[in-house]
């Protein structure tokens, strides 16, 4: 490890978890983690905080269980309580990281309210950030999914909180050498049957070329503020419809909706869609959706289709969106005379 890498400074790098007085750190045993652990160890409003800690034992490998038990005796040796999370039952046979990291927020999540805090820590640093713009770039995704991950949102009526982004792998693995501190490589990192690491063993030829980790933190960035000027023109967009709102319908005069650009016209509907029917639909669907929206409007044209569970429907000159009507029953079989053609419609 370089000798000149800065270590972290651990009243500026956690300053964003001063407004809770209570928080749970997920802890791993990484070096990303651990350094996590030790910058709140470091804290000067330690004191004036309850920090406790969890691990969560996937049940993936067989020394995870292990290793949990270490981070425990590592967190009670800074004066943290420890909390291992198991992921119990049968584990599913696709997707395995993505339903991994969901059933670990889920248990973080439970954890959390179980110790009464406010605010759960991640230790997502900015490589991770890198990362996760190369996977979501690969895979066509709009502004919002290239601006990253927030370093502050919410997760099941919780704080979702990530003040490790600003830093690079290298200097929180370099805090854990400079304190003596053991951590745990999980060998699934190293796994190119997952997606994220065969994109990992891209980095050096990507970087030649210009896509650097800098580079993709740089697009996050631009791309998170223009998602904030996004997300602040739809609201003032939609504020200055002359819309009829209730629980369960949206209802607009069809002119004002055709002016709005097709990015904000995506928005507002997705927005409705979403108040309506409570389902985040697809962004490919949204837009599919809106893009024919978009043209009918152009062209005065009558438009209707379903969307997140609501119906959309364009005519006589206004845009209504409402749940979608209940599926119809098949009507009571009615006994056919013999000989009667089973195809015959009803």
């Amino acid at each position: 490890m370089p000798a000149d890498i800065p270590l972290p400074d651990a009243d500026h790098t956690l300053a964003p978890l001063a407004a809770h007085d209570s928080l749970l750190l997920a802890v791993s045993g990484g070096p990303d983690s651990m350094a996590l652990m030790l910058l709140a160890a470091r804290w000067s409003l330690r004191e004036t905080k309850r920090i406790a800690v969890a691990t969560v034992d996937h049940g993936l490998r067989p020394e995870a269980a292990e290793e949990a038990r270490r981070v425990g005796e590592w967190a009670r040796a800074l004066g943290f309580e420890h909390h291992i999370l198991r992921w119990e039952g049968e584990k599913p046979r696709s997707r395995i990281q993505e339903r991994a990291r969901d059933a670990r927020y889920r248990l973080l999540a439970d954890c959390a309210r179980t110790v009464g805090a406010s605010a759960i820590v991640a230790a997502h640093h900015a490589d991770d950030q890198a990362e996760t713009i190369l996977f979501r770039l690969t895979r066509g995704s709009g502004v919002a999914g290239l601006a990253g991950m927030a370093p502050a949102s919410r997760l099941d009526g919780l704080a979702l909180l990530r003040p490790l982004l600003g830093l690079r792998k290298q200097a929180l693995e370099a805090l854990c050498e400079a304190a003596g501190q053991p951590f745990f490589r999980d060998p699934s990192n190293e796994n190119p049957a997952y997606a994220r690491v065969r994109l990992r063993s891209l980095s050096a030829l990507l970087a030649e070329q210009g896509l650097s980790v800098d580079a993709l933190l740089r697009l996050s960035a631009r791309a998170a503020r223009a998602e904030e000027a996004l997300v602040e023109a739809a609201a003032e967009a939609a504020a200055a419809l002359p819309a009829m709102r209730d629980a369960s319908t949206f209802r607009v005069a069809a002119a004002p909706m055709a002016a709005l650009p097709r990015e904000l016209l995506r928005r507002v509907v997705a927005a409705e869609v979403m108040r309506i029917g409570g389902a985040e639909p697809r962004l490919e669907r949204q837009e599919r959706a809106c893009e024919r929206l978009h043209e009918a409007l152009a062209a005065g044209a009558s438009f209707k289709t379903t969307l997140g569970g609501v119906t959309i429907a364009l005519a006589t000159h206004a845009l209504t969106i409402r749940p979608e009507p209940p599926r119809r029953r098949g009507s009571p079989a009615v006994k056919k005379p013999c000989g009667a053609d089973p195809m015959t419609k009803r």
